[in-house]
């Protein structure tokens, strides 16, 4: 639903996933970094960008984890699989294609065609993202890079 379609509807804000939506196809797809301070809060606590561990938190964090992905893979696209939406939060599947030409992951350029597979989440409240999860295949994305092998990597072959 478009901004101009919720306040047609009754509603003062877009739904979530629509904030979900515009986040992959504006700031990965179309390389609209600016939107970032459009649609994330300043505090917004994000999980799985660059630390599966540990949060990242607001616009700052992300745009260096943004930097990084876009130097290694600037020609990344991320096509939403199937999105759902549940009250303020929503959640996407997604599979992300790119070629590796450049060294933000820390390694040589590999030129080595990739494909990722994912899952994100938001909340969101006034219209900006407040808290983020993304899941992830990153044993994939190694072993696409050649970074793993062995039996055991196999297993998630």
């Amino acid at each position: 639903m478009s901004t101009a379609s919720a306040i047609a509807h009754g509603t003062s804000q877009p739904d979530p996933a629509t904030i979900l939506q515009r986040w992959f196809d504006e700031i990965w797809n179309k390389g609209m970094i600016e939107t970032v301070d459009e649609l994330l809060a300043e505090d917004a606590v994000m999980w799985g960008t660059a630390r599966p561990d540990q949060s990242s938190r607001g616009g700052a964090e992300f745009k260096e984890f943004y930097h990084r992905q876009r130097s290694a893979t600037p020609d990344i696209k991320i096509h939403l699989d199937q999105m759902v939406r549940e009250g303020d939060t929503a959640f996407a599947r997604w599979t992300v294609t790119a070629t590796h030409t450049g060294d933000g992951l820390g390694i040589p350029p590999t030129n080595k065609e990739l494909k990722i597979t994912g899952m994100s989440g938001c909340r969101v409240r006034e219209g900006k993202i407040v808290e983020a999860w993304n899941i992830w295949d990153q044993i994939g994305l190694a072993r696409q890079l050649g970074l793993l092998d062995g039996p055991v990597t196999q297993m998630f072959a």
